[in-house]
């Protein structure tokens, strides 16, 4: 059996519902000139509030642009160690990567595990200089989940804003995040939101303003645990407001098809890694 004709079973296997894609992170291919730049660094006092840094090798005419990954999960689950490869993805696109774990269910509920990114993100921020990243020119991703955290801290300012850094990030990418998910009908959002006194403020609908940083949504059509209307839902309101916003589909990509398109086994499938670096290279700058 190839190397591909193993691995594309088991990852559709182990990417259900987000469940970490450790087979990627233990067997994958890696991509070159990254390293990890930093392990387990605090932004809290918590033993989950640590993030992972990676970053290219080579000497940078300039500092790098810097990026928050925060990965998927349910809110429930997840681990900076499985995501390693996407980090390496990220870096060797020319970016100094964080890679945060947050508070999940049932150890915390709303909004806890968002003022975790936003806590995340600010200490990316104050220590992005030390890896030869550039503070000024800093954005956030996300998948799943993780692009649900990476929006609510760009779009609701009240996040950033508490941590100290309310200008901080200048671009966002979410990949098939949830955005509009009212009402709460499956556990994972009962168990995490069902206990907010207003739910409109768990949806990152609810914040889009002309004044956001631009945001870049990318969503598979064939995606069945978070719809790609989310996707299109967002960026429309986002452009009704006069704000900025990017959304691409993907033809017949599942929900775990999209991240998985970020390792070198799978990034033939669908240029999603290109189209969101492209785009925070666009907007972040070149450092």
């Amino acid at each position: 059996m190839t190397r591909r004709g193993f691995f594309a079973p088991l990852v559709g296997a182990l990417a259900a519902a987000c469940s970490p894609l450790s087979a990627l992170n233990t067997f994958g291919p890696r991509d070159g000139g990254v390293r990890r730049a930093a392990r387990d660094v605090s932004y809290g006092p918590d033993v989950r509030q640590k993030l992972d840094i990676y970053a290219p090798t080579a000497k940078p005419e300039r500092p790098w642009p810097v990026l928050v990954f925060f990965y998927g999960g349910g809110w429930d689950s997840g681990s900076k160690a499985d995501y390693g490869w996407a980090a390496q993805a990220l870096a060797a696109k020319g970016f100094v990567v964080a890679v945060p774990d947050y508070r999940v269910v049932p150890q915390v509920l709303f909004p806890a595990f968002i003022e975790d990114a936003a806590a995340a993100t600010a200490e990316v921020g104050r220590i992005a200089a030390t890896y030869g990243g550039d503070p000024a020119h800093l954005g956030v991703i996300g998948h799943s989940a993780g692009a649900h955290l990476a929006m609510m801290i760009t779009l609701d300012r009240r996040y950033m804003a508490a941590v100290g850094a309310p200008d901080l990030i200048r671009a966002a990418v979410g990949l098939a995040g949830p955005y509009d998910f009212l009402p709460f009908d499956v556990p994972a959002s009962i168990n995490a939101f069902g206990r907010a006194p207003d739910p409109t403020l768990t949806q990152p609908v609810t914040f889009v303003r002309a004044d956001a940083p631009p945001l870049w949504l990318g969503h598979g059509t064939a995606d069945r645990i978070v719809h790609a209307e989310d996707t299109t839902i967002l960026c429309d309101r986002m452009r009704a407001v006069g704000g900025r916003c990017e959304a691409k589909l993907y033809p017949d990509l599942s929900h775990e098809d999209l991240i998985a398109t970020f390792s070198p086994l799978f990034r033939k499938k669908a240029p999603v890694l290109a189209d969101a670096t492209a785009f925070l290279r666009r907007e972040l700058g070149p450092g």
